[in-house]
């Protein structure tokens, strides 16, 4: 088993952080190698640069879940997920289909039911376990939750 791990490529899990300008507020964010690079797929897939997909995936998320918490953690898992689509064919590998033009729930229905997405419920518990009350929204200058 560990033949299939150990023989990785040290360059894809050595972390990089990158300074990210989102929104006028300049931030960091610490990810290894190969998370970038699946994120850079994502971003060239949309015909979007890794800052307009960093941006567009926190617009969002903040809008879906009223605040962000741990956003390096999210984007590791965007880009995990990503690549299980692709595994479960729910996203094609064919890299010039872009993400926008796939429907989001035929897409996440190829994903074994755990890895689906999260119902109200899941999301009340994530909000209880990292202390954000509902109805707290992100406030524009105050960035440092993001990494």
């Amino acid at each position: 088993m560990c033949a299939i791990f150990i023989n990785t490529d040290p360059h894809l899990y050595v972390s990089r952080t990158r300074s990210v300008r989102l929104h006028g507020a300049v931030t960091s964010i610490r990810l290894e190698n190969l998370f970038w690079e699946v994120l850079t797929e994502i971003a060239t897939r949309d015909k979007l640069t890794l800052v307009q997909l960093i941006e567009t995936l926190y617009d969002e998320l903040s809008e879906a879940r009223e605040t962000v918490s741990n956003f390096a953690s999210f984007l590791r898992v965007s880009a995990l997920r990503y690549m299980a689509l692709q595994a479960y064919r729910g996203v094609p590998m064919d890299a010039t289909v872009p993400i926008r033009s796939l429907n989001p729930d035929a897409a996440l229905s190829s994903l074994p039911p755990h890895w689906q997405r999260a119902g109200q419920d899941e999301q009340a518990e994530i909000r209880e376990s990292t202390g954000t009350a509902p109805s707290r929204k992100p406030s524009p200058g105050n960035r440092s939750s993001r990494t």
